[in-house]
């Protein structure tokens, strides 16, 4: 019988996940059925009837192509999905056969062996000339491609219009000006912290560090070495660490603070500036700054340049293991088309991987201007390896921040410790 309800509820079987064996490789599936039951799990958000009714409307198009094709969504909370994906990779039988995964997980679920390489249909995929090449970067991994981009989030720099007129103050241009115009900002109105900044703010924090021409590490596949300690790394840690003290964001306070903090903060009024996606918009329209609040790309270290930001988001894949190859490719490529992309930024406001479909949001869209802009100018992304999840897991770079700000190291000896730590991480997968 036709299933009528396109989602199916989260079944409890994360005990069963927690326990999964370590996954030693998933062999691919000599399978692949036309028709039958696809199934897929994609991520719950917040709010998440806008994206189901997206969703929904693909799959109808989808249903109606593939006579005798059915498809069934599962949608899975974020923060579970390594032991759900886990799971699945070691479990084919029960397993999905497409999935929407984080980008910074693919180099991990490749080393797991779960993903398919679909570098072939990537290839031939007509529409994929227009996919901007961080997203890109995101699904690949040692050349091959092992998915498509499904929307992008990057930040910049959200400032209070009213605080800034009040005082005087023009928008900075450079790192320089962003810093002593947050502190001039506490003098002033000692109540607010000037920018919001926060020790747990990883990808808050890596610009600053890529706008000072540092990396996270350097290499490429298997062999990646940190460059977390070198040199020009450590101006930009430097200077973020500047913006903790009194004269900002007191550490005592804003050493734990995470992204989500230093945005909570800006909307609730709390702050003059905070570094924010274009993922927290809604959070900060329902703040008490709405309407005296404004967003420009946050500025590099000479006048007139953008810091380059972490091009955060998630794709979607096709697990090795599906009986139903042919099938899962054109789901995934029509969920994470152009029309889709765009009919998911309206109902979202998730920014599409399609430098075209951007431009055309963002005329549509004042708000996303700044974020399109830092976009075009560029980003970066974080190293390609399975240790990621395990530098970021273990708080590696957050640790660093944290004991910087603290006084418990100076910037050399904290870098150096964090490098260290990254080095087994990357030499730990071999």
């Amino acid at each position: 019988m036709k299933l009528s309800a396109r989602t199916v509820a989260v079944a409890a079987v994360l005990a069963t996940a927690a326990c999964a064996p370590q996954t030693s490789g998933t062999s691919s599936s000599d399978k692949d059925e036309k028709t039958g039951t696809l199934r897929v799990w994609l991520f719950q958000e917040v709010n998440n009837t806008p994206k189901e009714q997206v969703v929904d409307s693909v799959l109808a198009e989808f249903e109606k192509a593939h006579e005798g094709a059915e498809v069934t969504v599962e949608y899975i909370p974020v923060e579970t999905r390594a032991q759900r994906i886990k799971a699945a990779f070691n479990d084919p039988g029960s397993a999905p056969d497409l999935i929407e995964y984080g980008n910074t997980d693919t180099a991990g679920y490749v080393k797991d062996g779960g993903l398919a390489d679909l570098t072939r249909e990537f290839g031939a995929w007509d529409e994929v000339k227009d996919t901007d090449p961080t997203a890109r970067q995101s699904v690949t991994v040692d050349g091959k491609v092992y998915g498509v981009p499904y929307f992008v989030g990057v930040r910049a720099l959200y400032y209070r219009t009213d605080v800034f007129q009040e005082l005087g103050l023009d928008v900075p241009r450079t790192q320089a000006e962003l810093i002593a115009t947050a502190k001039q900002i506490r003098a002033a109105r000692p109540e607010l912290h000037g920018l919001a900044v926060g020790g747990a703010y990883t990808y808050g924090a890596m610009p600053f560090i890529w706008a000072h021409g540092g990396e996270l590490a350097t290499g490429k596949g298997g062999s990646y070495a940190s460059a977390i300690d070198g040199a020009a790394a450590r101006k930009g840690i430097e200077a973020y660490t500047s913006l903790f003290g009194d004269d900002n964001c007191p550490a005592a306070k804003c050493a734990a603070m995470t992204g989500n903090d230093t945005i909570t903060a800006f909307a609730a009024g709390k702050a003059a500036m905070a570094i924010g996606g274009d993922f927290s918009h809604a959070a900060v329209e329902a703040g008490k700054v709405k309407g005296t609040y404004a967003v420009v790309p946050l500025p590099g270290v000479e006048a007139g340049s953008i810091a380059p930001a972490f091009a955060g988001g998630n794709n979607l894949g096709v697990l090795k293991s599906t009986s139903h190859r042919t099938l899962a490719v054109d789901l995934m490529q029509r969920l994470a088309s152009k029309e889709a992309q765009g009919e998911l930024f309206d109902a979202m406001g998730f920014l599409p991987t399609f430098s075209d479909v951007r431009q055309q949001v963002a005329a549509k869209e004042a708000f996303v201007k700044p974020f399109v802009e830092t976009l075009a100018a560029d980003t970066k992304f974080v190293p390609a390896s399975p240790a990621w999840a395990q530098i970021d897991a273990g708080q590696v770079l957050p640790t660093m921040f944290q004991e910087i700000v603290s006084g418990k190291k100076d910037v050399d000896s904290a870098s150096a410790d964090a490098a260290k730590k990254m080095n087994d991480a990357f030499g730990s997968v071999g």
